[in-house]
């Protein structure tokens, strides 16, 4: 299959060299032409993984987006949340009908980028679905490597609009076989999104030792019991918040993950262990900065806390680690992230929300 992946992060890096290693002919697009340099110079990623160290050959490394998005049958786009709307953009010209655009996770960004693409002009008819994290536990090891520490099993998707569902899911099975479970709709596979559950715990409640130490695990030593149980009620407010939506089990609750009694999460059973045991994990984190702060705080957990307000579903941990969230950051997330006002949802009223959800939006 022909597959554009965009983008420069950890998760990019590894969708094509893993996406091409499986046979498909990848066109890997960043912006950043000095950075792409070194692919350019030798054609290849370098693939770290339990199995070995090897070489694999991307098709067309490229800086011409067009030349990227041309011809390609599913667009995987595995970048931060606060990215998406500006890639839209640029995107909006060269989108064809029938391309399907993959946001491993999205945020509810399928509705932001569609959004920001009718805006810019966009007629095709095209699908976004996204997904609750990314298919890799993944780390990049220098300018070409990227080191795999295990692969998702178990990816609950969504599509917008979810007339385009059946042609969306094909495409996306086809780059992941026998990993991806369909759910209702774009929606409810934002509200599957696993890092706004687990991260920001974990950053809040190590918060001394990440600024104390040059270096620190916040899923090893990090993840201590009374952390989890903050994390646990956490995903409690999101569950319910699915329900009041009206959607339906599995819910992929965050407890799976550590759980090896349970019901297999995202990336199936001891991978929590797996991410320990890698290493790869003990980072130098700027809780100001960071992704973890601004992606899955000032996106992911100000968005589900304004669907579950919007809900009349009660949400004071979410709502208490969005506090602290911004006080940390010295930024009003609540105001300022992506929540159902600022991306002008919440006027347009739940009914209205729900056709868009069925049948996108139109391009004018």
């Amino acid at each position: 299959m022909e597959i554009a992946v965009l983008g420069g992060g950890n998760g990019c890096f590894a969708a094509a060299a893993d996406l091409s290693e499986r046979g498909h002919r990848v066109r890997y697009w960043r912006r950043d032409a000095d950075a792409l340099a070194p692919l350019l110079d030798t054609g290849c990623m370098t693939i770290k993984d339990f199995q070995s160290e090897r070489d694999v050959p991307i098709a067309l490394p490229t800086s011409d987006l067009g030349q990227a998005m041309n011809g390609a049958e599913l667009i995987v786009i595995p970048l931060p949340a606060f990215a998406q709307e500006d890639l839209a953009i640029r995107m909006a010209p060269h989108l064809s009908d029938g391309q399907v655009i993959f946001l491993p996770p999205g945020t509810f960004g399928s509705y932001v980028m569609l959004s920001a693409a009718r805006k810019a002009g966009c007629r095709a008819d095209v699908a976004f679905a996204e997904t609750g994290t990314l298919p890799w536990l993944v780390r990049k090891h220098g300018e070409n490597t990227v080191a795999i520490t295990t692969r998702a099993t178990r990816l609950p998707t969504g599509v917008l609009p979810t007339r385009l569902h059946d042609r969306a899911i094909a495409a996306i099975s086809q780059a992941f076989p026998n990993a991806i479970e369909p759910v209702e709709d774009a929606l409810s596979g934002a509200l599957m999104n696993a890092g706004p559950i687990i991260h920001p715990p974990l950053i809040m409640m190590n918060a001394g030792p990440i600024e104390h130490f040059d270096h620190w695990d916040i899923h090893a030593e990090g993840t201590q019991p009374a952390i989890r149980r903050v994390t646990t009620a956490l995903d409690a407010e999101r569950i319910a918040t699915r329900k009041a939506l009206g959607y339906g089990a599995p819910h992929f609750p965050l407890a799976d993950h550590y759980d090896d009694e349970a019901d297999e999460w995202m990336y199936g059973n001891l991978a929590h262990d797996k991410l320990v045991d890698s290493g790869d994990w003990r980072e130098s984190l700027d809780l100001k900065t960071h992704r973890y702060m601004v992606e899955d705080i000032g996106f992911g957990l100000a968005f589900l806390v304004s669907v579950a307000e919007w809900t009349g579903v009660p949400c004071p941990v979410a709502r208490g680690l969005l506090a602290l969230g911004s006080a940390v950051a010295e930024t009003d997330f609540r105001s300022t992230g992506r929540t159902v006002e600022t991306i002008e949802v919440k006027d347009q009223g739940l009914e209205a929300l729900r056709n868009i959800l069925a049948n996108g939006i139109p391009s004018s």
